[in-house]
């Protein structure tokens, strides 16, 4: 946590995951969380934010979920991250539900079909803006660049499957970073 940003409530957990969800539909989950948790209520920097993502993508499960658990467990042990994750899926969760209703009985209309086709354009557009907003911290690592290029080449042009990757991909990035006292790299 950055030092000038005081520690989050509960409410307040609750509402900025709310304000993730609710910012990012049709995509873009990680660049919203990473603007509302770093850039605008300075939870976290820019370093600490994708460590929680680094995490949060390698347990099971979605990514978003996953780091807002992580975000509230560390600010509030297991009480931050429910307060969190009912941030997180609450309203949107029964925001989706009205949606998927309105599509089932709509789903032949022209004009749904032109705003679903808008919305994918948009969440495409997030999404790139995210991998070049942390792009930024990883090319001062070559190793870090090697590894993210290695993965890039194995899984588009070898079509290597995730698990295998990162069964092989993750000790090796483990090893390389793991922490060594004074010498770190």
């Amino acid at each position: 946590m950055t030092e000038s940003a005081p520690y989050p409530t509960h409410l307040q957990l609750f509402l900025g995951m709310q304000q993730v969800a609710l910012s990012s539909f049709g995509g873009g989950l990680s660049a919203w969380s990473e603007r509302i948790v770093v850039e605008d209520r300075q939870w976290m920097n820019k370093e600490e934010f994708i460590t929680g993502l680094t995490v949060a993508r390698l347990f099971p499960g979605p990514n978003q979920i996953n780091m807002a658990v992580y975000i509230g467990s560390r600010f509030h042990g297991l009480s931050g991250a429910v307060a969190a994750l009912l941030g997180i899926l609450l309203l949107p969760f029964s925001v989706l539900m009205v949606l998927g209703l309105s599509y089932y009985y709509l789903h032949e209309t022209l004009a749904v079909d032109r705003v679903l086709a808008g919305v994918i354009t948009a969440s495409a557009g997030m999404a790139l803006s995210m991998g070049f907003k942390i792009a930024g911290v990883y090319t001062r690592d070559p190793v870090a660049m090697l590894l993210a290029g290695g993965s890039f080449i194995a899984m588009s042009v070898f079509h290597v499957r995730l698990i295998p990757l990162v069964l092989v991909a993750a000790p090796l990035a483990m090893a390389w970073y793991w922490p060594r006292g004074e010498q770190q790299r």
